[in-house]
């Protein structure tokens, strides 16, 4: 692991356009689970170290669904990220979570099935632990960050993913707020379980755009009143991501934070039972806990 701290966001397009940053270059990374969404935005700003990945690819080209998760995640550990922070629009499930508020997740149900949700597997299996799926290190960060720009957020609160690429009917909205769901949305599973194995601290900042279809006024909103809270949104997201760099880079307990050690104990396959293809293919992810060359 590099010693050296990077602060990975993903998000939507145009996070990277921030005043002065430095150094700046796009960066393509091949993985051994194929190419992530997009080219990879490195820069620095003061003392912090960026990189700014597009989960949907420059101009959201990618569908949920189609997102290659793992890539993602392994390109930016390959890249040296420590800390991801993970910003998604989602719908608002409960009443106190109007368009423009920021939800410091800490849970999630994970109802998609499309998706390949691990880097493990047949050859080498592991199993880590997700009751608690964020970094509350770096949710601290980030909640300080949020207050001192005064955004309206809520620290805690479950995201449900979905599939998608279709919404939720009004029966399934009801039943997400009927097990107490915050906010819903198609992007942080399997993003969240991978960032896991791939001993990263992981942080989501769900931006709520509008209530769900439970909502009784939500046939009345506009794509002109949704765009304009995109772009609140959007704007907060950029300063977020100012206000923590600095905190990130600054953070001297980060090294010994329980989510970067996650590994030492999940690994199931005995070493002679291993299969070494599976080894070589897990190396950039887990070479940490592995045998060396």
């Amino acid at each position: 692991m590099n010693d050296t701290p990077r602060l990975a966001i993903i998000g939507g397009s145009g996070l990277y356009d921030l005043p002065g940053l430095t150094d700046t270059r796009w960066v393509a990374v091949d993985t051994p689970w194929g190419a992530p969404s997009d080219e990879i935005f490195l820069g620095r700003l003061g003392d912090a170290n960026l990189a700014f990945l597009p989960r949907h690819g420059r101009g959201h080209k990618i569908p949920p669904s189609e997102v290659n998760y793992r890539a993602n995640i392994a390109a930016l550990k390959m890249l040296g990220a420590t800390d991801v922070l993970s910003l998604s629009a989602v719908g608002g499930l409960r009443a106190d979570l109007p368009p423009g508020t920021f939800v410091v997740v800490d849970q999630f149900i994970d109802r998609t099935f499309a998706r390949e949700k691990s880097f493990f597997g047949r050859g080498l299996v592991a199993h880590v632990p997700m009751a608690d799926p964020v970094c509350p290190r770096l949710g601290d960060h980030v909640q300080t960050a949020l207050a001192r720009q005064q955004v309206p957020h809520v620290r805690g609160g479950t995201y449900l993913t979905i599939e998608g690429p279709q919404f939720s009917t009004r029966a399934e909205s009801e039943l997400y707020r009927s097990w107490n769901c915050s906010v819903i949305g198609m992007t942080n599973m399997p993003e969240a379980k991978l960032a896991r194995e791939a001993e990263l601290c992981y942080c989501s900042v769900s931006m709520v755009t509008d209530f769900d279809c439970w909502h009784p006024a939500h046939d009345a909103v506009t794509v002109d009143a949704v765009i304009k809270v995109l772009l609140a949104n959007a704007q907060n997201a950029r300063e977020l991501v100012m206000g923590l760099a600095g905190a990130v880079a600054a953070d001297t307990q980060a090294a010994a934070c329980a989510c970067r050690h996650v590994l030492d104990s999940a690994l199931i396959t005995a070493a002679d039972a291993r299969d070494p293809e599976m080894v070589k293919r897990l190396r950039p992810i887990a070479g940490r806990v592995l045998p060396p060359l």
